[in-house]
């Protein structure tokens, strides 16, 4: 037998010994630290092992308890950073993928994936309102914002028959609480970081859209060509939502692209539709089912109105890989209106735990993280200790611990209380800069969260605090 076969009889024992390790793991989540008691050189040093010539069988899983044990927990009082929480079901529908291994790169490589895929992106755009739309999954939101720039790029510029001279013309608008993945997308084009204009935001960090229109009337007489309009449906770290709406019109009046980073918060538009009035004005969409929809990394996704954009900025098929079929179903291909050629099936585990749980259940528990985000914040704002630092506007909730001293001290003793309320592990929280002010930022998409474990994140904080020494009164 090959040596890299296994009978099914050694493959179910496998199985079956990770599944009850997982299943263990699961059961005991929420009583671990959220943050292990490691350091970067036992972490190296537990990982040191050479590579073994030879295997050593069901031995080898021995080794999962460091993984568990020297990772970071996503359990219930998880509150750093977008980052769902891994819904089960669609773990477990991970393990099938990966034994099915199809390259969902074609209907002809896999009819099942690529169905599922398309099926799943429809949901997914109907569910937000943007009914009609066609996409593709991605591995995140950074790779969905530089697909749908892309689109825009090949669509105002037409960079692909006339290359870097058209593009040190374009210019590209964002607001300046836009995701670190725009600038990257920018440079990654060949239009230079130089052609991303920030535009101011007001009091609520949602751009200031007569700051817009103003920045692209000194573009167009300065000789450029304003290409794309990136518009946040939330922002990292606030959850702001730009006036979708407004931008939308300012959009077509000067026939540029309009691009909703949603990857953060346009999911939560399953729950309230009125928030995100304007979303389906968009040409693309990012948004991402491993932040509000719980699954498991990665699984992000990119909405596009039209489909002949997509192909305009992607269709480039060598012969080796042309679909001969023109059946419109069994000759479609991802690979013609995306950048990727190999791609996982990560359809399934969405597919699989939508269909398990039912929409409604995520509606739920995307309502449950939004009254969790308004509860931390009530709680802040009603302790003279603390001070709320932005709207809450979605689950993001950026405070910190106030004080007499100036702001560069305050930002000092913040930041020191958030390393130690890290350390102590009950409760993992991120920071955010605002207007030059570091905050404490908990976000809430969390599926596990209870009221209970809100309740433990000033207690924690103030005891980080009282941890460095801080007298806070």
């Amino acid at each position: 037998m090959n040596q890299l076969e296994i009978s099914p009889a050694d493959f179910r024992k496998l199985v079956a010994e990770v599944s009850e390790f997982a299943a263990s793991y699961l059961e005991t989540l929420d009583s671990m630290p959220t943050f292990p008691s490691t350091s970067g050189e036992e972490t190296a040093d537990v990982f040191a092992e050479k590579m073994p010539e030879e295997g050593i069988g069901m031995n080898a899983l021995a080794a999962l308890h460091d993984v568990t044990r020297l990772s970071r927990r996503q359990n219930a009082r998880f509150f750093g950073y977008v980052l769902g929480s891994g819904e089960p079901v669609a773990a477990a529908a991970d393990l099938l993928a990966s034994v099915v291994n199809q390259n969902v790169t074609a209907w002809r490589s896999g009819p099942a994936a690529v169905t599922i895929e398309r099926t799943v992106v429809g949901w997914l755009a109907e569910a937000i309102g943007c009914s009609g739309f066609q996409g593709s999954l991605t591995g995140g939101g950074s790779p969905a914002n530089l697909v749908g720039l892309a689109m825009a790029r090949e669509a105002k510029l037409s960079s692909n028959e006339h290359g870097v001279s058209a593009n040190r013309r374009g210019i590209v608008y964002a607001s300046e609480e836009a995701h670190m993945s725009i600038p990257k997308s920018v440079a990654l084009l060949g239009l230079g970081r130089e052609k991303l204009r920030l535009i101011a935001c007001d009091a609520s960090f949602r751009m200031i859209t007569a700051e817009l229109e103003s920045a692209i009337q000194r573009d167009v007489k300065g000789g450029y060509v304003p290409i794309a309009i990136v518009a946040n449906a939330g922002t990292v770290n606030t959850g702001a939502i730009d006036p979708l709406e407004e931008i939308a019109r300012i959009a077509r009046s000067n026939n540029m692209w309009m691009h909703v980073d949603g990857a953060y918060g346009a999911l939560a538009a399953i729950t309230d539709r009125e928030k995100f009035t304007g979303l389906e004005l968009a040409d693309s969409l990012s948004l991402d089912p491993h932040k509000w929809l719980y699954q498991p990394l990665d699984c992000g996704c990119l909405l596009y109105r039209d489909p002949a954009a997509a192909r305009k900025a992607f269709s480039h098929t060598g012969d080796y890989a042309k679909t001969l079929n023109e059946d419109p179903v069994e000759g479609f291909a991802f690979f013609e209106e995306s950048m990727e050629l190999s791609r996982r099936f990560r359809a399934l585990k969405l597919w699989l735990s939508l269909r398990y749980h039912g929409l409604a259940a995520f509606r739920a528990a995307i309502e449950n993280d939004l009254a969790h985000a308004q509860r931390l914040a009530s709680a802040v704002e009603s302790d003279s200790r603390l001070e709320l630092m932005a709207p809450v506007g979605l689950s993001a909730v950026c405070f910190r611990v106030s004080g007499r001293e100036a702001d560069s001290e305050l930002n000092e003793m913040n930041a020191a209380i958030l390393r130690r309320t890290i350390l102590r592990g009950n409760v993992y929280l991120s920071n955010a800069t605002l207007r030059g002010a570091f905050c404490l930022r908990a976000c809430f998409v969390n599926h596990r969260t209870t009221d209970t474990d809100v309740d433990r994140i000033i207690p924690e904080v103030l005891a980080a605090a009282a941890d460095c020494g801080f007298k806070v009164e």
